[in-house]
C-alpha cells in the first residue's frame, strides 16, 4: 500500500486533479492554479480559493496572538486573489475551537480577519476535543483579460518577485528557537499579501505568468516551470534579503529559498519590459525543461534547494 510521505503533498493534489477532472464544467478552470476561475458573464470571472491552517502544524496558539491568527488566516487567502490579479470580494470561514477558548479570544481572531476589511458572508463552527482548525474560502473578482496564471512564461522572460524573501522563515525559526527577533516574528504572523501589486501587474500585458509565493522559491517557481513547459536561471546573488535577516545569526539564503510563508508574488515578464521597483532573479530558458538552474555571479552551480510541502 502506497503511503501518502512516499508520493507527497503535489502527489496527493494530482491523484485528486485526476479523479475530478471530467467534472469540471468547460468554462471554468480548477485545480493548477492559485484560484479555481469560475466566469460570470462575457467579460469577467470570479476567482475561489481555500486554505486550512491546523494548530500546531501552522501555528503554535501560544506564539501567536488571536488577532495575529485571525488576521493571518485570511491573509494567506488574499493572497492567492492577489496571484491571479483580482481584487477581493468575499470570504467564507470555518472553524474548529475547543470549548475553553475564551469570548476575548475569539473577539480578538475576528479583530484581525476584519482588519482586511474584506466581507465575511457565512461559514461553519464546531467543536474541537483539543486544537484549533481554520479554513477560509476567499472570492475575488477580475476582467478575463487580465487573468494571471501560472502557464504563460516564455523562454527568455526574466523572473522577478515583489519583496525580499525568508524574512517569515526567519520569523518561524526565531519563534522555535526563542530568538527575540520581534520584526521577523512580525513578519511570520502579520504577512500582508500583495493586493496592489497583483492588481497592478494584472493589466500589464508584459506579465506573461503569476503566482504567489506559499512553500518557498525553490518549491513554488517549479509550478510555473511545469505549467509553461520551460526551465528557469537563477542568479543567488540577486535573490532579494532584508537587512534584519541577513543579521539574525540564521541561514539567510536557505531560509530565502525554501522556507516560504512570503506571500508575496513570483512572476515573469518579457525581456524588454521593465519593472525597476521590484527585483529582477533570473530568466526562463528554453532548456532543463522544469528544472532551476542556480547560479553564482552568472555561473551554473551544482547547488539545490527544495521548498515546504506537506507529507
Amino acid at each position: 500500500m502506497t503511503q501518502l510521505s512516499e508520493i507527497g503533498e503535489f502527489g496527493l493534489i494530482a491523484t485528486i486533479a485526476k479523479n475530478f477532472a471530467e467534472l469540471i464544467p468547460h468554462e471554468c478552470s480548477g485545480i493548477g492554479d492559485d484560484c479555481a476561475i469560475i466566469p460570470i458573464g462575457k467579460d469577467k470571472s470570479l476567482v475561489v480559493t481555500t486554505d486550512m491552517l491546523v494548530e500546531d502544524v501552522h501555528f503554535l496558539r501560544d506564539r501567536i496572538t488571536s488577532y495575529e491568527l485571525g488576521y493571518k488566516s485570511l491573509a494567506v487567502n488574499l493572497s492567492d486573489i492577489a496571484a491571479m490579479g483580482a481584487l477581493p470580494h468575499s470570504t467564507f470561514l470555518s472553524i474548529s475551537l475547543p470549548s475553553d477558548i475564551s469570548i476575548e479570544w475569539c473577539e480578538g481572531f475576528f479583530a484581525g480577519y476584519r482588519a482586511h476589511n474584506v466581507a465575511l458572508l457565512g461559514g461553519d463552527t464546531t467543536k474541537s476535543t483539543e486544537k484549533i482548525t481554520i479554513n477560509v474560502t476567499a472570492i475575488g473578482t477580475v476582467d478575463n483579460e487580465n487573468i494571471k496564471l501560472r502557464k504563460g512564461a516564455k523562454a527568455g522572460d526574466k523572473i522577478y518577485v515583489t519583496s525580499t524573501l525568508g524574512d517569515s522563515a526567519g520569523g518561524l525559526q526565531s519563534i522555535l528557537q526563542n530568538r527575540p527577533n520581534k520584526e521577523l516574528i512580525k513578519a511570520h504572523n502579520l504577512p500582508r499579501p500583495h493586493i496592489a501589486e497583483g492588481l497592478e501587474l494584472s493589466v500589464n500585458k508584459n506579465v506573461t505568468a503569476m503566482m504567489d509565493i506559499s512553500d518557498g522559491l525553490a518549491s513554488d517557481i517549479r509550478h510555473i516551470l511545469e505549467a509553461s513547459n520551460v526551465g528557469a536561471k537563477i542568479e543567488l546573488s540577486k535573490i532579494p534579503i532584508s537587512n534584519t535577516l541577513l543579521n539574525s545569526g540564521l541561514n539567510a539564503m536557505e531560509l530565502a529559498l525554501t522556507g516560504g510563508e512570503d506571500y508575496c508574488l513570483l512572476f515573469c515578464a518579457a525581456p524588454d519590459a521593465e519593472f525597476a521597483k521590484y527585483r529582477q532573479i533570473g530568466e526562463i530558458t528554453s532548456s532543463n525543461i522544469c528544472k532551476i538552474v542556480w547560479c553564482e555571479h552568472d555561473i551554473p552551480t551544482e547547488r539545490s534547494f527544495d521548498g515546504f510541502t506537506h507529507f
